[in-house]
């Protein structure tokens, strides 16, 4: 039985207090200057652990070893999670919460404000009666995503450091910028990372696992209107805003977000500002089929068409551009890995969730290549918004899980 210590709620609620939100509008790497000061961070920690070939390049990237303390030669493993948190919600002040005990009650985050984590709209909280708990203030996101993923590798390699009775091949790792804005893996090296396969540690509730992503499309939009006073407006005026509502008609209603599951794509208007002048939209195309994927491409263009052909050319101006693509199709030949993480969950109690990955992360790209790369969960629920919380034993879990996987695939080093 592995006793994980309860350092790791401090360790992850001091990783919760860099402010490292990505920015889709930056053109930099990483995109905003708070990823840096957190790879800095991570850096110097790693060293003081004693890890090995420590590297913090210019983009942000950081990477590391725990070389091999046995002589049988086993594959290089790695572990991989993501140091930016969603823009969806202010990851600035963080003020990380510790509920103690939990009981079953309301959570008041924010009394001023009235903000309640409530079993009523979160049934999963009733999961966790008795543990503690770690939430939010009411006011930003906690950022388990992906601080806990990182905080939990963290904790498992310095677990090995410590126990050095314990064997295993080498381990790397890596934490990479901007995973929340689709970059994650577009400056990895990945043959400077020299893992034969690895893990993102980036899921959610324990016992996810998952092989399968999206395929994912974003597409911006740029409306151009004509505004005249409108009480003269007539056979003149042609409103942007009304323009952007008209395209958002004629996507199906039914393929959205809030409407879908499982297998299911959508289309997901994610940002629309603008005046009677211009307009601007933000859209994410999402889905696990290659054909429908295509296919919904498609459809979006043609509805831009056919605002042209109404309204005239180049009235509506858009760019689809494909972030990243299903991972399904390069774990299939190296589903022992899948295996691996399947049983590492089963030796602790854990029972495996098995199911495909309402998103992507930075293992869809490397996947494609040349570093297969299954997503583990953290341990967290509610990401990206204020509702975000996360059940200290379901950490220490993910670092069983870890520590787990290393055993597994070091099983033929000395004893």
């Amino acid at each position: 039985m592995i006793a994980i210590s309860d350092d790791i709620i401090q360790r992850f609620i001091t990783y919760t207090r860099f402010n490292t939100q990505s920015d889709n509008e930056s053109s930099e790497c990483p995109s905003t200057p708070g990823q840096i000061i957190l790879a800095e961070y991570l850096a110097t920690e790693l060293q003081q652990i004693g890890l090995q070939d420590i590297i913090l390049d210019n983009n942000g990237y950081v990477m590391a070893t725990l070389p091999a303390n046995t002589s049988q030669e086993v594959p290089v493993i790695g572990f991989i999670a993501h140091l930016d948190t969603s823009d969806d919600l202010s990851g600035a002040n963080v003020q990380a919460r510790i509920v103690s005990d939990y009981e079953g009650q309301d959570i008041v985050l924010n009394a001023e404000e009235n903000i309640l984590l409530s079993a009523k709209d979160f049934p999963e909280l009733n999961d966790y009666i008795g543990d503690d708990i770690i939430t939010t203030d009411g006011t930003t996101l906690l950022g388990a995503d992906d601080k806990a993923g990182i905080c939990e590798i963290i904790t498992a390699l310095e677990y090995l450091i410590s126990h050095p009775e314990i064997k295993h091949g080498t381990i790397k790792i890596a934490f990479t910028p901007d995973e929340e804005i689709g970059r994650g893996a577009d400056l990895f090296d990945v043959k400077k990372f020299a893992a034969d396969f690895a893990f993102t540690v980036d899921g959610g509730a324990i016992g996810e696992l998952q092989y399968e992503t999206f395929n994912a499309a974003e597409v911006k939009v740029k409306i151009h209107g004509r505004n005249v006073h409108p009480g003269y407006a007539k056979n003149k005026m042609i409103n942007a805003l009304l323009i952007a509502m008209e395209l958002n008609s004629l996507l199906p209603p039914a393929q959205r977000p809030a409407t879908t599951e499982g297998y299911e794509g959508f289309f997901h208007l994610k940002d629309l500002t603008g005046s009677v002048d211009e307009a601007t939209m933000y859209y994410l195309i999402r889905d696990h089929d290659s054909e429908k994927f295509a296919a919904r491409k498609q459809i979006f263009a043609r509805a831009v068409g056919f605002l042209n052909d109404t309204y005239g050319a180049n009235t509506v101006q858009v760019s689809i551009e494909d972030r990243y693509y299903n991972m399904k199709e390069k774990i299939m030949p190296v589903m022992h890995i899948v295996e691996m993480a399947e049983q590492a969950m089963k030796n602790v109690g854990i029972e495996p969730k098995i199911y495909p990955i309402r998103g992507g992360t930075d293992g869809a790209k490397l996947s494609f290549m040349g570093l297969p790369c299954p997503n583990l969960f953290t341990g967290g629920y509610n990401f990206h918004g204020k509702y975000e919380f996360i059940p200290v034993s379901s950490m220490k879990k993910a670092v069983e899980v870890i520590l787990g996987i290393i055993a597994i695939n070091s099983r033929s080093t000395d004893r």
